[in-house]
């Protein structure tokens, strides 16, 4: 098994353990990514970048990877990569083909009305691909609503109560997919809303209880409240997925600093003021989630702030 995936499959382990989440933080740009870069360093903590079928298509599977691993490899942060949401088994072992630590095959994102039995076909196959490098799967028997925005109506829960993870259907995909990880449902749902997402944490205990051995994921992360991260994480959430406040974070930062500057076209001049906003997201989720000082890679955390800042973006 690749070292590195070795690694990231004890600190799962780790993090279920020890009860805390690992942030996955999707990049849209290098930006995003150094922003990460920097909160990682900064609060010792390991995190995950993760990229959707969109960030795919403009950054590309191989340049993420070398991203990735020339920055984990130079600053000394403890780092892996998730596919978020591949909408194929094709797209899904490209994935692995480019050494993606974790994987998370969503087929309902490309077919919202699959089946469930489409879905276990379609995750079997990429667990049994993923076993060529160690990668680690993760799904869900379902279409998981909202999506990465910012959203301005308000949460309709007797809708999405409706697709709500049951703790024995849980029980049943795992065993039937053999996945590392399943994405429960219990209230998170993809964007921010006006209002604070709830999450249903005693069905969550309930789903826990149901397979104590699995590992637990939370997609649609932002816009919910701390004691609500914590509460998850407490009853055996370990990865936590955050998009939108990180896109809200950059568009109001940039738009601010493009007000401020209306004369200066060097963009690299504009964007240390949108990476300290992203980065502030980044440190208060890694807080929330428990991850703080839970890296095991060597003590970087000052010097590289400010080495990633200089290198890249003066």
């Amino acid at each position: 098994m690749n070292p590195r995936i070795k690694a990231a499959r004890s600190l799962y382990d780790r993090a279920k353990a020890e009860k805390f989440a690992l942030g996955a933080f999707n990049i849209d740009d290098q930006s995003t990514l150094v922003a990460v870069v920097r909160a990682a360093a900064a609060k010792r903590a390991p995190v995950l970048v993760q990229l959707s079928q969109g960030e795919v298509d403009a950054i590309g599977l191989e340049n993420a990877r070398s991203m990735v691993d020339n920055y984990r490899a130079k600053f000394g942060v403890e780092m892996y990569i998730n596919l978020d949401h591949s909408p194929s088994v094709v797209a899904a072992k490209a994935a692995i083909d480019a050494g993606f630590e974790f994987i998370h095959i969503d087929l309902s994102q490309a077919k919202k009305d699959a089946t469930v039995e489409e879905i276990i076909a379609a995750t079997k196959e990429v667990v049994e691909y993923a076993k060529t490098t160690g990668a680690l799967v993760e799904s869900e028997p379902h279409y998981f609503g909202g999506s990465s925005n910012v959203h301005t109506e308000d949460i309709d829960y007797e809708a999405i109560k409706k697709t709500f993870t049951k703790p024995e259907e849980a029980h049943e995909f795992i065993v039937a997919t053999g996945i590392d990880t399943f994405a429960v449902a219990i209230g998170n749902l993809h964007g921010t809303y006006p209002v604070p997402k709830q999450l249903d944490l005693a069905l969550l205990e309930r789903i826990v209880s149901a397979t104590p051995d699995g590992h637990f994921s939370l997609h649609g992360g932002s816009g919910t409240p701390d004691d609500q991260f914590r509460g998850a994480v407490a009853r055996g959430i370990c990865k936590i997925n955050i998009n939108s406040d990180l896109r809200k974070a950059y568009r109001n930062a940039l738009e601010e600093v493009l007000a401020d500057n209306p004369k200066e076209f060097a963009v690299v001049k504009l964007m240390p003021k949108v990476i300290d906003a992203v980065q502030s997201v980044v440190e208060a989720r890694i807080n929330s989630f428990g991850s703080a000082g839970k890296s095991t890679a060597k003590d970087s955390s000052t010097s590289v702030s400010r080495s990633v800042d200089e290198d890249a973006f003066n």
